[in-house]
């Protein structure tokens, strides 16, 4: 951070009308990156809405409420006009203007940036007059402000002085200004940063909105062990724990001086397979890609134990899935949700219909750091796997160096997951099934599955806005790519937090902690 930016911040901070208070939590991955633009992933994108607004928020209840723009009108279908707050500045103290919009905007649809799907569609930005700006789209939007709630705005000036006018490469591994440094214009300003040890937040004294709880300073620190982030919490070192382990939910359910928040996410987990090389790169087949074939697909699902997976690795915290969207997000149905049967006779049949009689062995790439239980759900599939013939070799590994890989498509199979910030599941058929194209076309689809017929209904979605009409055609897209095994299913996530019991806050279906609403008693 700039001496002078966080001086200022630091004497501004005695002038805030409350009762210092700092929170101090941890959870077993890092930041990864302080660029808002830079990647699409929970820990970063949290951390983006600590230190920088949008143009629009969500409330308690995810409904859209004003952010830096206070009003919005749509003079045709295509166009979106935004009038701009008066009065906010960025942390070192410039003015926010229609300029900085136009820049984030922009900058947010570059090639290298993670966000660039909650873009999409979006032909041109223009500058109105300085507290106005225009967005001119290729087609109807209906879910635009929803995703306009995950684009941060930067300081144009601040990215142009510190030679970040581009997001950060994250896939390359690239390092810039903007991974260790924000300025934003958002609720807490960035103190000081160390990777995979210590963040340090500080209260913005003159943020424009209202701090509905009292925290002024903010404290995070990965801790990796699930045994040490649990010793954090019962010895007062830590107050809140975002990933307690699911092996000790039931200890802490009766732990004195400790408390549980939970509740469902928004956040499916799911097997990626690579179904565009003619060969698999991590595997021993020669000359072929098993995953190409749609009853290797079938039968690596049939493998699955999902109810067992469920109680035994997930100990209840999760809900064995069929569908790529969880029950809070548009397009989603009970039937839809069923998963084809645990059936490993069956498994083997499809395989050996499909050339593969002995089984082969592939590759499984998994994070181990970002989802729960993550490393232990993908031993589990490796022994349900096994037991259909396919021998599955775990490459586990933290999240870091797992998103950057697979984002250079050197991946053969590969669990992830995905939440769905504008609960509608146009983001996850476009994001990830939909074939590579431009723009958020396919942007998260590291498989690079491809299917003309699917194309054709996610690309009718982005425009479609008869409600009634939305649903059905929701339903009867992800019932295509569902069909078709593009991704193979596990659950959805259901997410605990740990915390002190004077500790209070809501729980929130993306599982990214609230500041804003964070009170400590």
């Amino acid at each position: 951070m700039r001496a002078g930016l966080l001086a200022c911040g630091i004497a501004l901070a005695a002038a805030l009308p409350l009762q210092a208070k700092t929170f101090r939590w941890t959870a077993q991955g890092d930041v990864l990156t302080f660029d808002p633009h830079a990647l699409n992933v929970g820990p970063a994108t949290a951390f983006a809405a600590y230190t920088h607004d949008a143009l629009v928020h969500y409330d308690q209840g995810f409904n859209i409420e004003p952010g830096l723009a206070t009003q919005w009108t749509q003079p045709d279908a295509r166009t979106w006009r935004f009038k701009l707050r008066n009065g906010v500045r960025f942390h070192d103290g410039t003015p926010f203007t229609a300029d900085d919009v136009v820049f984030s905007l922009e900058r947010a649809m570059a090639p290298s940036s993670g966000v660039k799907a909650y873009l999409a569609g979006v032909e041109n930005v223009r500058r109105i007059d300085d507290g106005t700006v225009e967005l001119r789209l290729a087609a109807p939007n209906p879910v635009l402000l929803r995703q306009l709630t995950m684009v941060r705005i930067m300081s144009r000036a601040w990215a142009v002085k510190n030679k970040v006018d581009q997001p950060q490469n994250f896939a390359q591994r690239e390092e810039t200004y903007a991974v260790r440094n924000a300025n934003g214009t958002g609720p807490y300003m960035l103190k000081s940063t160390q990777a995979d040890a210590r963040t340090v937040l500080v209260a913005n004294p003159n943020w424009w909105g209202k701090m509905q709880g009292n925290v002024t300073e903010v404290v995070f620190q990965p801790i990796a062990s699930d045994a040490t982030r649990l010793a954090a919490l019962l010895s007062g070192e830590v107050d809140f724990v975002l990933d307690p382990a699911t092996q000790d939910i039931q200890k802490l359910r009766s732990t004195p001086g400790v408390k549980l928040i939970e509740g469902p996410e928004f956040r499916t987990i799911f097997l990626g397979l690579d179904q565009q090389r003619d060969e698999l790169a991590y595997a021993n087949v020669k000359g072929r890609n098993p995953f190409k074939d749609l009853r290797v697909r079938q039968a690596l699902y049939h493998a699955i134990d999902a109810v067992t997976l469920q109680r035994v690795v997930m100990r209840g915290l999760s809900q064995p899935a069929g569908a790529y969207v969880a029950p809070q997000v548009a397009g989603w149905t009970a039937e839809g949700d069923r998963r084809l049967p645990y059936d490993p006779a069956k498994a083997k049949a499809l395989l050996a219909e499909a050339g593969y009689p002995n089984g082969f062995e592939v590759t499984l790439d998994c994070p181990n750091n970002r989802y729960v239980n993550d490393e232990e759900i993908c031993k589990a599939l490796t022994s349900y796997f096994a037991r259909v013939g396919i021998t599955a070799r775990l490459n586990a590994q933290p999240a870091t160096t797992f998103f950057q890989k697979i984002a250079r498509n050197d991946t053969s199979l590969y669990l992830f997951g995905w939440g769905v910030p504008t609960f509608d599941a146009l983001y996850t058929l476009q994001s990830l099934v939909r074939t590579v194209g431009t723009g958020a076309d396919g942007n998260w689809n590291y498989g690079r599955y491809s299917n003309p017929a699917l194309d054709t209904l996610i690309d009718k979605l982005k425009t479609e806005s008869d409600p009634q009409r939305r649903t059905q055609d929701l339903r009867q897209t992800l019932k295509l790519a569902q069909d078709d095994v593009a991704l193979i299913p596990l659950h959805h996530q259901v997410t605990p937090w740990a915390v002190r019991e004077n500790i209070s806050t809501p729980h929130r279906a993306n599982n990214q902690l609230e500041l804003r609403y964070t009170r400590i008693d």
